[in-house]
């Protein structure tokens, strides 16, 4: 059949972000300045936090109020759950996840930045570089996370100082440099008073660098998304049996990674059998080729027995494939680790029986040393080397986030209770 290179992709690129810092680095309120300034509030919720703010005795409105939306972060004045907020511009649109920035709730932190596009890390200008900005700093270089903001804020307490702004960038970015995080922007700013967030004030004039805001629009994410490596994991087998469609077989999912074009010639994991690419379907037509992150239906020239959690991969670029693998274990449960038991590990679309074999050691994210441990307790994280019942089809998270990376499931809650990623077996 005819086909045709429609992509049907949004005219407007959508860029995820996550912010971190420590207590009272001002984390709610940036958020809440962001889309104040950006004209992104609707006004039920304006008038609500005015009037919070005024019953405190407070003359301005807390803009914290915004993302600190549960009655005991609001008690307390801080965050403790992942909050999630939605605004756009015309340049792009943006999903911010405002993470807790205390030690326990690490597993917090990591959700939020495992669909990250980059991550803000607030210093507060008049304490430096703490422990907590070099735990975030870490976990954004574990995440893999592709852009880092330093923004360094509460400039307004310290006289907008440069010589405090080069200080610290100095020290993060030598610590930053042993965890081979390069791509970092530092930004001097008052969030309280709204200097360099969206608009550039009139306090920071030495400072020649962009806004926040302009890098959150024009900072580069096309190259966030593996587009090398062709994975895709098989979500659903197609069989109408209609009269038109009696003998029509196609494998439905999406592209995590890479691309594909009819034509291509493909290996069916676990099986190891090939074939080639006949049609390339979606709702809108027929397509010549698609890229990740597209949904597509796919047939094939051959009959194999594919089902729901095999990967299709192009037979030239290969995953790695084995019953054992090495990870890296967010342990996100209240309940530890047992070695002993039996969990489900689901990656991708396929889900399958996994133990222990061995823990190798658990980091503690302050010291970033490795402490000799025989368990995992929530919110730790440590090198796991996991056995699995059947051989899966995997990558290296740093090279593929999407087939880098799982979950485990307690067999018996049916409760997620680790977050993981794949890594090589010398690191």
């Amino acid at each position: 059949m005819a086909g045709n290179n429609k992509i049907s992709f949004s005219d407007t690129e959508l860029l995820r972000f996550i912010t971190a810092g420590s207590v009272d680095d001002g984390k709610s309120t940036l958020i809440g300045r962001l889309l104040y300034d950006s004209k992104s509030i609707f006004e039920d919720q304006l008038s609500s936090i005015t009037n919070t703010s005024h019953k405190r005795g407070m003359k301005d409105v807390d803009l914290s109020l915004l993302t600190d939306g549960l009655q005991a972060e609001r008690e307390q004045g801080i965050t403790i759950d992942v909050a999630y907020r939605y605004f756009a511009t015309p340049k792009r649109k943006f999903i911010i996840a405002d993470t807790p920035g205390h030690e326990q709730y690490t597993r917090n932190m990591v959700t939020g930045a495992s669909t990250a596009n980059l991550a803000i890390i607030l210093i507060d200008a008049r304490k430096g570089v703490l422990t907590q900005s070099r735990r975030h700093a870490y976990l954004a270089s574990l995440m893999g996370i592709p852009h880092l903001v330093v923004a360094i804020n509460k400039m307004d307490l310290v006289d907008y100082s440069r010589d405090v702004v080069k200080k610290i960038s100095q020290e993060f970015s030598e610590f930053a440099a042993k965890l081979g995080l390069d791509n970092i922007v530092y930004i001097p700013m008052s969030a309280l008073n709204g200097d360099m967030v969206v608009e550039r004030g009139e306090n920071l004039s030495w400072y020649k660098g962009s806004t926040l805001m302009e890098v959150l629009e024009n900072i580069p994410i096309d190259n966030d998304i593996n587009l090398e490596d062709f994975r895709f994991p098989v979500q659903l087998v197609c069989r109408p049996k209609t009269k038109e469609f009696h003998d029509f077989r196609g494998y439905m999912g999406r592209i995590e990674s890479g691309q594909v074009a009819v034509g291509d010639k493909i290996t069916v994991f676990p099986s190891g059998l090939n074939s080639r690419i006949k049609e390339i379907v979606t709702y809108d037509g027929f397509l010549d080729y698609a890229i990740a992150p597209q949904s597509v239906t796919l047939t094939i020239e051959d009959h194999l027995d594919i089902s729901r959690g095999d990967m299709l991969v192009k037979t030239e670029n290969v995953p790695r494939v084995s019953k054992k693998i090495n990870t890296i274990l967010c342990w996100l449960s209240e309940t530890a680790l047992d070695p002993k038991r039996k969990y489900l590990l689901k990656h991708s679309a396929r889900i399958v029986k996994a133990g222990v074999s061995k823990i190798d050691y658990r980091v503690d994210i302050n010291t970033l040393n490795h402490e000799i441990v025989d368990t995992l307790k929530m919110n730790d994280i440590g090198r796991v080397e996991l056995n699995v019942q059947q051989p899966l089809a995997c990558d290296d998270y740093q090279k593929n986030h999407a087939t880098g990376s799982f979950i485990v499931i307690d067999e018996a809650s049916n409760n997620t209770v680790a977050a993981g990623m794949i890594c090589p077996a010398n690191t």
